[in-house]
């Protein structure tokens, strides 16, 4: 790979050259990525400490959690500490990494979230047979299967962004490395390459949300048959999921179902998949779930009891 680049490093232009600029984005990004941390933190363990981890849909929330900690926490914390006046730079290694990281745990998180959805179908529409079909071995079954199709994913975006020689500028219009920023800068022809991105990620995201949509509008008009009680439970936990669904998957489908270049707004866009939308999971996810907010009440007040005797 060194015969076809000649950069070690990239130098990532972030969101704004203008200081107050920066020093507002810098405010509300850490303030964005502490809440981010404490309240998928919060869910994880409570789940983790809790008879919940035993029920199918708080034990792939908790999965969605730490995931969502890992996702964030392959970018964010790089673009706070450049926002503070940090270096810009960063090794042609670790951009690899950090592409690999995201299309990965990313990708984890479409597939955890369809496993979710299929939870609340099943749930739903056939309640008699949920604990035959939900059980624990097909739950970890789901798990692993979210995590195989997250390396399917992303092992083929880390091999394209190998393969590309760089030779030109190491200036990449973004605050984090991704495959379209790349494909930029790259001192070659990058059309067919730019299609097989979009055919992988853009496929890929598209596909999985008319899956869950498709899943949604069967679990709606069964729910027509229930009572009324029945329907409002279910759709306070349905409202969560699809609040969540559209969060993540409207600004994906945007960045990656598009023709193969970079635009101005893909930097605004990409916030909002990348911290906007894993920050409110925790405050979706606990608001209007009275079983979560009790369990964490108590967990967490059992554990200051604990600390003052």
């Amino acid at each position: 790979m060194e015969s076809q680049r000649n950069i070690s490093e990239f130098i990532l232009l972030g969101l704004s050259d203008d200081q107050n600029i920066q020093i507002f984005c810098f405010v509300l990004f850490l303030f964005c990525y502490g809440v981010l941390m404490v309240g998928n933190l919060l869910i994880f363990i409570s789940i983790l400490c809790s008879p919940l981890f035993h029920q199918p849909m708080y034990f792939f929330l908790s999965h969605l959690s730490s995931i969502d900690i890992c996702y964030t926490s392959s970018v964010v914390p790089k673009l706070i500490g450049s926002l503070l006046g940090g270096s810009k730079t960063i090794s042609y290694g670790n951009c690899m990494l950090q592409v690999f990281t995201m299309h990965f745990f990313s990708s984890i998180e479409v597939f955890i979230l369809t496993a979710m959805a299929f939870d609340r179908y099943v749930a739903i529409c056939k309640p008699l047979h949920y604990m035959t079909i939900m059980n624990r071995t097909r739950c970890n079954l789901l798990v692993l299967t979210a995590w195989t199709g997250g390396a399917v994913h992303s092992f083929p975006q880390l091999s394209m962004a190998i393969q590309l020689p760089f030779c030109g500028t190491n200036e990449i219009d973004h605050y984090f490395c991704d495959i379209f920023p790349l494909l930029k800068v790259a001192c070659t022809d990058t059309y067919v390459m730019g299609v097989l991105v979009v055919a992988n990620s853009g496929v890929l995201v598209s596909v999985t949300f008319i899956v869950l949509f498709v899943s949604y509008v069967i679990i709606l008009f069964t729910l027509r048959n229930q009572s009324a009680e029945g329907r409002r439970k279910a759709l306070s936990t349905c409202g969560s999921h699809i609040t969540v669904v559209i969060l993540f998957f409207g600004p994906a489908i945007f960045g990656y179902l598009r023709p193969p270049t970079t635009f101005p707004g893909d930097k605004v866009v990409a916030l909002f998949y990348t911290i906007i939308a894993p920050m409110f999971n925790p405050l979706i996810y606990t608001l209007r779930n009275t079983e979560m907010k009790n369990s964490m009440r108590k967990i967490w007040c059992q554990t200051l009891f604990l600390k003052e005797v």
